[in-house]
């Protein structure tokens, strides 16, 4: 059974069919093999609706509605020139600048894929200009952008919350510590990168205008005020909060900055629903796939396999990373997270680990995954963005990979990186 699930999944992956259709298939064809026929093939739709019914889910659309609004709005413009008229000057500036714009714009997107687009549109071009090579940019770009999946809000977060049944809100902050790390090791090579290939520094902004690019930044910044603030000051769920970031998007491109109008108003709603609904489609089938697999006990066969019962905590956490890395690079990281989840669950439960630790070192691996070669979804945002060729935008990947994995390993062996916001929230 195990051989025909798995099977016919690769079967349909490598006839290229999109992710949808292997995870669907596979679970009727798990489910046959299961129950001999298609008499009860209803408690498999069941499966599929409960899949999308938890409250949870509604911030996905909604963070993704917020994200669409800022990009075509002013709101990533001026958290670029903020972070530009403080880091500019600086050896490397320009990168670092990117790294952080990076970082802030995805703590209001919680979106790689966003921040490719809102950031790596207007920063590539400067990058190049001041003397950066094509290869570091485009891999500083798709690989910075990892970390919006990371600082809150992260949907690969809130995809783990809703399967795990872990507290989005406690993996929201335990998702800073490492991200913020991540900025600080990109920025530090950056500044080696720059001082090895003599990268000219751009011009000291005024004070002046560095406060006058703060004024204009003011109530974008607001984004994570309000997400982070509404949350761990008890006004909003995670759920709220998404739906308050939406609102305060569209009163600031609308009314404040007025850039956004209501034609394009319903272009973006209709490219949130179309990015929605395949996201759903995939929780709904990933969660029908679940149901088959566990039902069949496919995961303790795997795991069986793997020997991973007799492994201790950092064995467990190991092989985890190894799996999730492995996954993301060559299928969607939500379908992943869907997949293999349920399968490690039960492990991870036995060992005691928190779970709040797994889930951000899922997520930064699903983020990692998600940028490496050969086909991580965020090289092909990139290549579509950027028009650039495949080798050209994997060529300068390595260095960075190199780094988000020794974060990782730092997460298993030091987890307080992780939890020590989210120990430090719970005890206040």
């Amino acid at each position: 059974m195990t051989t025909a699930i798995l099977g016919t999944m690769i079967v349909l992956l490598l006839l290229g069919f999109p992710m949808m259709v292997p995870l669907i298939v596979a679970s009727v064809v798990g489910f046959i093999a299961i129950f001999g026929g298609i008499g009860h093939l209803e408690t498999l739709v069941q499966q599929v609706i409960a899949g999308i019914q938890p409250a949870s889910l509604i911030a996905v659309p909604m963070f993704i509605f917020a994200a669409e609004i800022m990009t075509r709005g002013q709101s990533a413009g001026r958290l670029i020139d903020v972070v530009m008229a403080f880091l500019g000057h600086i050896k490397g500036g320009l990168a670092i600048s990117t790294a952080g714009a990076c970082t802030m714009f995805g703590a209001v997107s919680g979106s790689t894929q966003a921040t490719v687009v809102a950031v790596g549109g207007p920063m590539r071009p400067r990058l190049l200009k001041a003397g950066y090579s094509d290869r570091f940019t485009l891999a500083l770009i798709i690989n910075a952008s990892d970390i919006a999946f990371l600082i809150p809000p992260s949907i690969g977060m809130i995809i783990y919350g809703v399967v795990s049944g872990t507290s989005i809100a406690e993996l929201f902050i335990a998702g800073i510590g490492p991200g913020l790390l991540i900025l600080m090791l990109f920025s530090i090579y950056a500044y080696i990168y720059a001082v090895r290939h003599n990268v000219p520094t751009e011009p000291r902004t005024s004070w002046p205008d560095r406060l006058r690019a703060v004024r204009r930044a003011i109530w974008p910044m607001g984004f994570p005020v309000l997400i982070i603030g509404g949350i761990y000051g008890g006004i909003f769920s995670p759920t709220e909060a998404a739906a308050a970031c939406v609102l305060y998007a569209l009163i600031l491109e609308m009314l404040v900055f007025r850039e956004v109008s209501p034609r394009q108003l319903f272009a973006t709603a209709k490219s949130t629903g179309l990015i929605t609904a395949v996201v759903f489609i995939l929780v709904g089938a990933g969660a029908a796939f679940s149901y088959v697999i566990s039902f069949a006990q496919i995961p303790q066969e795997i795991l069986a396999g793997i020997g991973i019962d007799g492994m201790g905590p950092y064995g467990v956490l190991f092989t985890i990373s190894i799996a999730f890395f492995i996954g993301c690079m060559f299928v969607d990281p939500i379908v992943v997270i869907l997949v293999l989840v349920p399968i490690f669950a039960p492990v991870v439960q036995a060992t005691g680990l928190d779970p709040v630790l797994v889930g951000t070192i899922i997520t930064l691996q699903v983020a990692i995954g998600s940028a490496t070669p050969p086909f991580g979804c965020d090289i092909f945002t990139a290549i579509a963005v950027f028009r650039r060729p495949y080798w050209e935008v994997v060529r300068g990947t390595p260095p960075f990979v190199i780094m988000l994995l020794s974060v990782s390993v730092l997460l298993i062996f030091f987890p307080q990186i992780a939890l020590f916001l989210r120990d430090l929230s719970l005890d206040g």
